[in-house]
C-alpha cells in the first residue's frame, strides 16, 4: 500500500457532549439563546427535534447555527407521539433525566444499537427523585418515563463515573426543591457544570463529604432546584474526542502534520493527549483561550515513534470515548499498551473492548483481553490490513478507518454509515488532508 502523508490546517465539528447539554438548557432558560458551532450530527439534531416535541422552539439559522426560544425550568409539555433518539445515549440518558420531574407520561425509544444498551444507572436514581419507569427486560429501551409530580431532592453517590448518569440527576433537580446533589468517585466531563453556570444556575462544586466509613474521596456536586435560567448565547468548541482521529492519523503517517483550530481543551476530556505524549506522541496545544467558560485551544500533532505505556485506570473518565483510537495508537508502537479500568466501553453504541479487539486481532496484531481491558503488544511496525466489522459503532468504524491511513495494507469496514451520528463529513475531511478513504467496490 503507499504511503499516505497527512498534512493540513482543518477545524472538526462542535463538541457533541456540548451540543447536547447546550440544547437542552437553552430549551429550559426563558427567552432566546443563540447556539453557534453545534454539532449537526445524527445524534445532536435527534435531541433537537425531541425538544422541539416537547415545546421548545428551535429554529436552524445556518451552518451549526440555531435559535432555541425556551420555555423555562419545568415548562416541557407532554409530547404526543414517542421521543426517539436514535442511536444517542447521551440524549436519551440526559433527557430521560429532564422528563423525570415533569409531571407527566413519556415514551423514549432509539435504534437498535441505542436499544440494547442498559439505562438502570439513570433510571434507579430518578426513581428515588419520585419518578416511575417501565423497561424492557434488562431496563433497555424503549421506555415509559412517568414524571414525578412531587420531586424529591436527593444526594445520589454514584459507583461507577459517568457525566451521563450525573448530568440526568442535575438535570432532574433543576425542577426538584431545594439542593440536589450528586457525588462521583472520580472526576467526569464538566460541561454540564459549567453550562448551568452560564445559564444562571446555582452550582456549587466541591470535595465530597465522608461516606459512612468515613472515606472523603470523590468529587460533591449540587444544583439549587427552581431556578429561572436566562437565555444565553452559547459558541460550540470543537469536539477534541473527534480531533482525536486526524491527531492520531498525523502521528502515525510518516512525515505527516495537521493542526487543528478551535478545539475543546476541557482539562477532564485530555485523558487521551496525555497518554499519546506519555507515548512519545509529537502534540503541541497552542493559542489557549476561553469560551462560555469552556477552555479551548489549537492542536498540531506531528509523525511520531510511539512507545507502549500503562495507561491508569483513574484516567478512563477523561478518555472513555477515545479507547479505540488509543487501541490503533497503540498498534503501531514499541511494546505493550496496558489499559485497565474499561468497563464502561462494554455497555457503549458496542462492547468497544471485544470489537477493538476483534479488529486488531485481523489485523495481526496481538491482543490480551482482561476481566476490565486489553493489553495490545505494539511490535513498531505498520500492522496489516483486514476487513473489520464496526458493530454499528461510529468510533469503532472510525478507528479502524484511521488505522488505514497508515497500515501497511487496505483496512475496509462493514459499515460507515453511523459515522454522521457524530463527525458528518469524516471521510472528505481526512481526505482533504491526504488519507484517501473510499467507499468499498
Amino acid at each position: 500500500m503507499p504511503k499516505r502523508v497527512l498534512r493540513g490546517r482543518i477545524r472538526v465539528p462542535g463538541d457533541k457532549s456540548i451540543s447536547h447539554r447546550a440544547l437542552m438548557l437553552a430549551a429550559m432558560a426563558v427567552g432566546r439563546s443563540r447556539l453557534t458551532g453545534l454539532l449537526e450530527g445524527e445524534d445532536v439534531l435527534r435531541t433537537a427535534e425531541a425538544l422541539r416535541t416537547l415545546g421548545a422552539d428551535i429554529a436552524r439559522e445556518g451552518d451549526g447555527a440555531f435559535a432555541v426560544h425556551g420555555v423555562g425550568v419545568g415548562g416541557l409539555t407532554e409530547a404526543a407521539g414517542v421521543l426517539d433518539l436514535g442511536n444517542s445515549g447521551t440524549a436519551a440518558r440526559l433527557l430521560i433525566g429532564a422528563l423525570a420531574t415533569h409531571p407527566f407520561v413519556s415514551f423514549v425509544t432509539g435504534d437498535a444499537s441505542l436499544c440494547r444498551r442498559p439505562m438502570a444507572r439513570v433510571t434507579m436514581p430518578l426513581s428515588r427523585m419520585g419518578a416511575g419507569f417501565v423497561a424492557r427486560h434488562g431496563d433497555r429501551l424503549p421506555l415509559a418515563v412517568t414524571g414525578a409530580a412531587m420531586p424529591i431532592p436527593v444526594v445520589e453517590r454514584l459507583a461507577v463515573p459517568s457525566a451521563q448518569v450525573k448530568s440526568a440527576i442535575l438535570l432532574a433537580g433543576l425542577n426538584a426543591p431545594g439542593e440536589t446533589t450528586v457525588i462521583e468517585p472520580e472526576p467526569t466531563r464538566d460541561h454540564t457544570e459549567i453550562l448551568l453556570r452560564h445559564f444562571g444556575a446555582v452550582v456549587k462544586s466541591e470535595e465530597a463529604a465522608e461516606d459512612e466509613e468515613g472515606n472523603r474521596r470523590g468529587r460533591a456536586i449540587t444544583v439549587t432546584g427552581y431556578p429561572e435560567l436566562a437565555c444565553r448565547d452559547v459558541t460550540v468548541p470543537g469536539d477534541p474526542s473527534s480531533a482525536a482521529f486526524p491527531v492520531v492519523g498525523a502521528l502515525l503517517a510518516e512525515e505527516s502534520e495537521v493542526a487543528i483550530e478551535n478545539v475543546g481543551a476541557n482539562p477532564l476530556r485530555l485523558g487521551l493527549y496525555e497518554t499519546l505524549r506519555e507515548m512519545g506522541a509529537d502534540i503541541e496545544f497552542s493559542n489557549p483561550r476561553e469560551q462560555g467558560g469552556e477552555k479551548v485551544a489549537d492542536i498540531t500533532a506531528r509523525a511520531s515513534r510511539l512507545k507502549g505505556v500503562e495507561v491508569p485506570p483513574e484516567r478512563a473518565p477523561t478518555m472513555i470515548d477515545e479507547y479505540p483510537i488509543l487501541a490503533v495508537a497503540a498498534a503501531f508502537a514499541e511494546g505493550p499498551t496496558v489499559m485497565r479500568g474499561l468497563a464502561e466501553l462494554r455497555v457503549k453504541e458496542s462492547d468497544r473492548v471485544a470489537a477493538m479487539a476483534a479488529g486488531l486481532a485481523s489485523c495481526g496484531v496481538e491482543v490480551e483481553k482482561l476481566e476490565d481491558g486489553l493489553i495490545i503488544h505494539g511490535s513498531g511496525r505498520r500492522p496489516s490490513g483486514a476487513m473489520v466489522a464496526s458493530h454499528m459503532d461510529h468510533r469503532i468504524a472510525m478507528a479502524f478507518l484511521t488505522m488505514g491511513v497508515a497500515a501497511a495494507d487496505e483496512v475496509t469496514i462493514d459499515d460507515a454509515a453511523m459515522i454522521a451520528t457524530s463527525f458528518p463529513g469524516f471521510a472528505e475531511l481526512m481526505n482533504g488532508i491526504g488519507a484517501e478513504m473510499k467507499a468499498a467496490p
